[in-house]
């Protein structure tokens, strides 16, 4: 198309979806070729028995394509094939709730790394003894967003203190925000008037040019009284734009959180839409467990869960959401 790479940034997003729907169909068009196979396998089985061996084992994998094509299903919402933004944030609790929020981080940095998803830190507050206050990653990967929307909600966690000479139980609670990450073409209007924009000198590692010039960013949108800030970035143009990027973002999780409750009004749901909701439980003592309240799916190995295991607990939850 002619004109087609004149607008960069658009032209990527239409390649990324083009690229989502050939592997879409080339996964279908597999699962045809494979359902053909078996047939043509299965008359031949019925004159040759040694055949029926790998005729099971044919219509094995048959069936498991179907069954991933099927869960591909639950990740065809607008930005589900794109990247996310997460951002943990520490409950009540001071330190407990911030070393929790650094646990959480860390799961899913390894989560990331287990499927080879590229992520970096756009913004963090660490705690004042340990832990993080807040952080926001930045995860890019195939349906990254797809399944990270699954981590949307409060996380809670019971274990013996870390930070407690008397070695006592504590409760913890982080709360974890997902939304996708929105490239600038997309139609959020943000009017210049609307923002406050700070800037700061960043307290970050990145040698003298960061510590002695203001290259961290704070931007307020002061219709919803949002705040969004970055200092990871070398320069303030950088800071600044990776800022507005997450602005975008949360505005468009704002407007989609209204549909869903004018959507659960209009059914007769009594469906709370706020963060508050606990979804998963991570108990390390006096037992170990980890489960989650939505779908009731649970494990024992929570090293594994903390260690980035997530995936079941993603899958589940979206099958959940089309009814599979």
């Amino acid at each position: 198309m002619p004109g087609f790479w004149n607008d960069q940034a658009k032209a990527r997003v239409k390649s990324r979806e083009l690229d989502s729907l050939r592997k879409t169909v080339e996964g279908w068009d597999s699962l045809s070729q494979q359902v053909t196979e078996v047939i043509e396998l299965a008359e031949l089985a019925e004159d040759d028995p040694e055949l029926l061996a790998e005729l099971d084992e044919e219509l094995a994998n048959a069936g498991n394509t179907f069954e991933h094509q099927e869960f591909l299903l639950s990740l065809g919402g607008q930005y589900d094939a794109g990247d996310a933004l997460v951002s943990i944030h520490a409950g009540a609790g001071g330190t407990e709730a911030q070393d929790w929020a650094d646990m959480l981080m860390r799961m899913y940095l390894r989560w990331c790394d287990r499927r080879a998803f590229n992520h970096a830190i756009v913004d963090r507050t660490d705690g004042e003894a340990a832990g993080v206050k807040s952080v926001t990653l930045e995860v890019k990967g195939d349906y990254a967003y797809g399944y990270l929307q699954a981590e949307r909600g409060t996380h809670r966690l019971v274990r013996i203190s870390p930070f407690d000479a008397g070695n006592r139980r504590h409760t913890s609670f982080a709360k974890v925000e997902v939304i996708p990450s929105l490239d600038t073409d997309i139609e959020i209007d943000i009017k210049p008037t609307d923002l406050l924009i700070d800037t700061f000198r960043s307290s970050g590692a990145g040698g003298q040019h960061m510590q002695k010039n203001d290259t961290a960013c704070r931007i307020t949108h002061k219709p919803t009284g949002i705040v969004v800030s970055c200092q990871n970035e070398r320069s303030l143009t950088q800071n600044k734009e990776q800022a507005l990027k997450v602005l975008r973002g949360k505005l468009h999780a704002m407007e989609q959180e209204k549909i869903d409750r004018e959507r659960a009004r209009l059914k007769g749901e009594n469906v709370q839409a706020d963060f508050g909701t606990q979804i998963r439980n991570y108990v390390l003592h006096p037992y170990n467990l980890v489960k989650d309240l939505r779908t009731q799916v649970e494990t024992g190995n929570t090293g594994a869960v903390l260690d980035g295991d997530l995936d079941r607990f993603m899958e589940e939850w979206l099958k959940h959401q089309i009814g599979l």
